[in-house]
């Protein structure tokens, strides 16, 4: 390719300025569906590479001064060039991490073990009685009378007991700073 669009006496900068767009205007599209193929798809690695053949091509725009023919093969070959080296080095190294963490594929249950640990610790700070009567009630499942039932107290404990075990509970997740009085 040859600067047959440069004016006599034009400057050397104005000269590739032309010559890099001629480039563009002719190869860009070619360059393009080739380096998705060599990508497979990918379009922003695809792009990546024909941008940085482009620009090796303003820095080298004396050598694809020539012909037309030697122009093309010098920027196929490039691109190819640039896919390959950033396909080795994705071999090589890692993945660079970045500030945003991947979506989980599946749920995991570190969330509910730490609520289960904290409510087990407040659980241990209440008392005997009340811990007796929720964990009747909310983790047996069983209604008041049931609760009455199995623990052989009259009803009316055991809705008193859960009541004041429930403020008990309330405080002692508020002392481990889980919940705030503002959230209630």
């Amino acid at each position: 390719m040859t600067n047959e669009n440069v004016a006599p006496g034009q400057p050397a900068a104005a000269a590739d300025e032309q010559l890099i767009h001629a480039l563009h205007a002719e190869y860009a599209p070619a360059l393009w569906r080739y380096a998705l193929r060599l990508t497979r798809g990918d379009e922003a690695r695809a792009q990546d590479a024909v941008q940085e053949t482009l620009l090796r091509a303003w820095r080298h725009s004396r050598t694809l001064s020539g012909s037309a023919q030697h122009a093309r093969r010098w920027l196929f070959r490039t691109l190819r060039s640039r896919v390959i080296d950033e396909w080795r080095s994705r071999a090589v190294r890692p993945e660079v991490l970045t500030d945003t963490l991947p979506e989980r594929e599946e749920e995991d249950n570190v969330d509910n073990a730490l609520r289960g640990l904290v409510v087990l610790e407040a659980l241990r700070k209440i008392s005997a009685a009340h811990r007796e009567v929720l964990l009747e009630c909310f983790y047996g499942g069983r209604s008041i009378s049931e609760a009455a039932g199995r623990l052989k107290i009259p009803p009316g404990t055991v809705k008193s007991r859960l009541h004041y075990g429930l403020r008990a509970m309330k405080l002692a997740l508020e002392e481990a700073g889980v919940v705030s009085e503002e959230s209630q």
